[in-house]
C-alpha cells in the first residue's frame, strides 16, 4: 500500500508524518518537527505576528518539500487553535496556500480531541473502567473521558470532553515562563483545575479513581518532557518514553525540579533545550492542574497524537474503500 501524510500544525509546533501501513500499524518513513511558535501573541494582540507567520511558512516549505517526493495515498494538513483563534488566520492560509502550495484545513477542539483519541488508542487500557486522554497543546489543552465499549466503534465510547483555551504558550504570555515563582506556579495551577470544575462534576469519577480504574494518558511535548527529565535520559529517546507508566507524584517532582531552575539550566537540559525552556513550566502547570482535578495515582506517556490519528484514520477508509470497488478513501489535503 502507498504512504500517507499527515501534518499537524499547532500554536506551537509543525509536525509532519510520512507513512506506509504495516499490518495494524504503520513505519515512518519521513518526519519532521520544528518549533515555530505561530500563537506567540495570540492571546494579547487576537492576530497572527508577521514573523510567526514567516517563520511557521518557512517550516511548510519543508514539509511540502518532502510531500512532493512520496506518491502518496492521502494527505491531510491541519492546523489548530492559534488558526481556530486569530483575526487573521484566514490571510495566513491564503499565504501557505499561495507561498508553499498547501492547503491547511483549520479543523474545530472536538476533532482535534477525537484525533488525539485514535491516535492514542494502542496505549489505551481496555480494562480501565474510564480514561482521560488530555492533550497539553500550545494555544488549548483537550481532555476527553472514554469508556471502554466492545459495542463502540473502535472499541471506545466517548463519555464527555472539554477544550480549555490554555495551551503552554497561552500560559506563557500570560503568567510567564522564564523564572516561575511558587505563587505564580500555584495560580497557573489553580487556573488550570478551576476551569475544570465542570467537567469533574458532569463525569463524577471519583469512585472510579479511588478503586484506581481510571487510566490517565497524556500526549504532549510536556509530557514527554517530563518523562525524559524524570528518566534521567542523556538525550530523548521516543522508546523509552512512549507507552511508559509514571507515578503523578515522580512527575510532580520533576516539574518542581524544572521549575526551581533558572531558564539557562533548563535550556541545557538534553531532554528540554532552548526551544522549550520556557514552555516547559507552564505545561507542567497544565498537567498538575489537571491531576489537581483528576487525583489518579499514575499516567501514560504517549509520544503520539494528532497526526498518529489522522494516520490511522486515512489507511482505514482506504481499506475500506478497496473492499468496496467504486468508492474512494482517504482525506486528501492538497
Amino acid at each position: 500500500m502507498p504512504p500517507f501524510a499527515a501534518l499537524d500544525l499547532g500554536t506551537n509546533n509543525c509536525r509532519l508524518l510520512i507513512a506506509r501501513p504495516s499490518g495494524e500499524d504503520f513505519v515512518v518513513l519521513d518526519s519532521f518537527s520544528r518549533i515555530t511558535r505561530l500563537g506567540e501573541g495570540v492571546e494579547a494582540g487576537g492576530v497572527l505576528l508577521e514573523a510567526a507567520m514567516d517563520r511557521t511558512l518557512r517550516a511548510l516549505k519543508v514539509c511540502a518539500a518532502k510531500l512532493r517526493r512520496w506518491p502518496l495515498a492521502g494527505v491531510r494538513l491541519v492546523a489548530t487553535e492559534a488558526c481556530r483563534r486569530a483575526g487573521n488566520a484566514t490571510e495566513f492560509r491564503a499565504r501557505v496556500r499561495d507561498e508553499a502550495g498547501l492547503d491547511l484545513e483549520i479543523i474545530p477542539a472536538d476533532e482535534e480531541a477525537r484525533l488525539a483519541v485514535i491516535g492514542c488508542a494502542p496505549l489505551i487500557d481496555r480494562g480501565a473502567r474510564r480514561v482521560i486522554v488530555v492533550d497539553i497543546g500550545g494555544g488549548s489543552t483537550e481532555l476527553t473521558v472514554i469508556a471502554p465499549d466492545p459495542e463502540a466503534p473502535g472499541g471506545l465510547r466517548r463519555v464527555d470532553w472539554v477544550s480549555l483555551a490554555l495551551g503552554v504558550v497561552t500560559m506563557a504570555d500570560r503568567f510567564g515562563g522564564g523564572e516561575v515563582p511558587p505563587d505564580t506556579y500555584r495560580a497557573m495551577r489553580a487556573e488550570v483545575s478551576g476551569r475544570l470544575a465542570e467537567l469533574v462534576a458532569r463525569v463524577d469519577l471519583d469512585r472510579h479513581i479511588a478503586d484506581g480504574a481510571v487510566q490517565l494518558v497524556g500526549t504532549s511535548g510536556t509530557l514527554t518532557t517530563l518523562a525524559g527529565v524524570h528518566f534521567d535520559l542523556a538525550s530523548y529517546d521516543r522508546d523509552q518514553v512512549d507507552g511508559r507508566e509514571v507515578a503523578v507524584a515522580a512527575m510532580r517532582e520533576t516539574a518542581e525540579r524544572l521549575r526551581a531552575m533558572d531558564l539557562g539550566d533548563r535550556g541545557r537540559h538534553p531532554c528540554v533545550g532552548r526551544s522549550r525552556a520556557d514552555l516547559v513550566v507552564p505545561g507542567a502547570a497544565i498537567l498538575e492542574g489537571v491531576c489537581d482535578a483528576f487525583p489518579v495515582a499514575s499516567l501514560t506517556v504517549a509520544d503520539r497524537g494528532l497526526r498518529e490519528g489522522m494516520l490511522y484514520e486515512m489507511i482505514a477508509a482506504h481499506r475500506a474503500s478497496r473492499r468496496r470497488p467504486g468508492r474512494r478513501g482517504g482525506r486528501h489535503g492538497r
